[in-house]
């Protein structure tokens, strides 16, 4: 039975609609003014653009300095030296993890987020704590976002004695996502480091999301050898590189059959559109049908002071650091924000379809270019057929 009726919505194409909402699924999508029943709650939309709700699909939370004083960078230029600089800074935060990362979950809902993938932090330091605080916030935003997790050894796998160990606990405790971090660069071992994060994968049925910053041919062939894991261990579709730096640094042609075999293995890469660095070349990997979606990476902490959660703003990043300017180009930004991150992280029922979760935004905006160009914050966010948030505000804060 339909309980809620979201009337006069526009789609991307102009056609004008009406949503039928029961039980937090849309129930039906019909032309604007189509009848209503009596008992049902009907919510104006005055004309506002209909948009499935983002996919924030590389988050890391638990590092966020979100809500804090502003703190200078601190970091020295390399990888290691971002690394270190973090676990001094984070020593010295008294908030604590459960509580930054609420205030940025929320932020992050506000702006149009309803299915997020964090990576979180493990190694003989911190242990499983940061997994235990984040797994509190998973069940306290339950009714709002989905939430996925991925276990990560920031701080190498196999360097650090017993990081392997607290890896495989944190999946038995519910983290769905095995991580990896630079095999060569950090590891110094990159079959060592693959078959481990490879083999507890295969043997806990979960799926791989593995950071690779090294660069150049080192990078490719770490690619190429991900590539003859997944295959190895039937993880076809449950793989993603992030960043992946690599791809972008030699000719298109010469990464075409590495293009070809990474959409055959449906392993998704993940990219911020880094204004500082290369990138892999979106449209020609995705012309060979790699699956390419986008992420903010770190949000306001130890490692840049930059970002704020919308996926929207990231989108943009991403057309503006390829020039992309025609409604096209910018379709397909917005698509490495919604369905090519829901594709990544093995989303079901996503979407603006009859049977599938009522997660929408609605945005005054003329179309999906507009909305991309002027990301206006006057959004109302739907998540599963209830109003959560509106202009950028969180309407049911559980921060204490």
């Amino acid at each position: 039975m339909v309980d809620t009726v979201y009337r006069n919505l526009r789609q991307p194409d102009g056609s004008a609609v009406d949503l039928a909402i029961a039980d937090g699924r849309i129930l039906a999508i019909e032309p604007a003014g189509s009848a209503a029943p009596a008992e049902a709650r009907i919510v104006e939309g005055d004309g506002r653009l209909l948009l499935p709700a983002l996919v924030e699909s590389h988050a890391h939370l638990d590092k966020t300095l979100w809500g804090l004083p502003w703190r200078p960078h601190s970091a020295g230029p390399s990888l290691k030296d971002l690394i270190a600089n973090e676990r001094r800074v984070l020593r010295e935060v008294e908030v604590p993890t459960a509580k930054r990362a609420g205030a940025l979950l929320e932020n992050c809902i506000a702006r149009g987020s309803l299915h997020i993938r964090t990576h979180i932090d493990i190694d003989p330091e911190i242990g499983l704590n940061h997994v235990e605080a984040l797994l509190t916030v998973r069940e306290a935003y339950r009714d709002v976002v989905e939430l996925q997790f991925v276990a990560f050894p920031q701080s190498g796998l196999l360097i650090q004695p017993g990081t392997v160990e607290l890896m495989e606990r944190a999946l038995e405790m519910g983290v769905e996502t095995v991580g990896g971090l630079d095999p060569a660069g950090i590891d110094n071992d990159a079959i060592g480091h693959l078959k481990t994060i490879f083999d507890l994968a295969a043997r806990h049925g979960r799926g791989i999301d593995i950071h690779l910053h090294d660069v150049g041919e080192l990078g490719l062939w770490q690619i190429e050898r991900i590539a003859d894991f997944t295959e190895a261990c039937g993880l076809a579709g449950k793989v993603m590189v992030s960043h992946a730096f690599c791809l972008g640094m030699v000719p298109t042609m010469q990464i075409e059959t590495l293009g070809r075999r990474l959409a055959e293995l449906r392993i998704s890469l993940m990219t911020t559109g880094a204004a500082d660095f290369s990138v892999p070349p979106v449209a020609f990997l995705k012309a060979l049908g790699v699956n390419i979606c986008c992420g903010s990476d770190g949000i306001r902490d130890a490692w840049s002071p930059f970002g704020n959660g919308d996926m929207l703003e990231r989108a943009l990043l991403l057309a503006l650091r390829f020039d992309w300017r025609n409604d096209e180009e910018l379709a397909s930004a917005f698509e490495a924000a919604t369905i090519a991150g829901a594709r990544a992280l093995g989303l079901t029922g996503y979407g603006l379809a009859p049977g599938h979760a009522a997660n929408f935004i609605l945005l005054p905006a003329e179309n999906l270019s507009d909305a991309l160009v002027r990301r206006p914050q006057e959004r109302i966010v739907v998540s599963r057929g209830k109003i959560v948030a509106r202009d950028g505000h969180f309407l049911e804060s559980r921060q204490r």
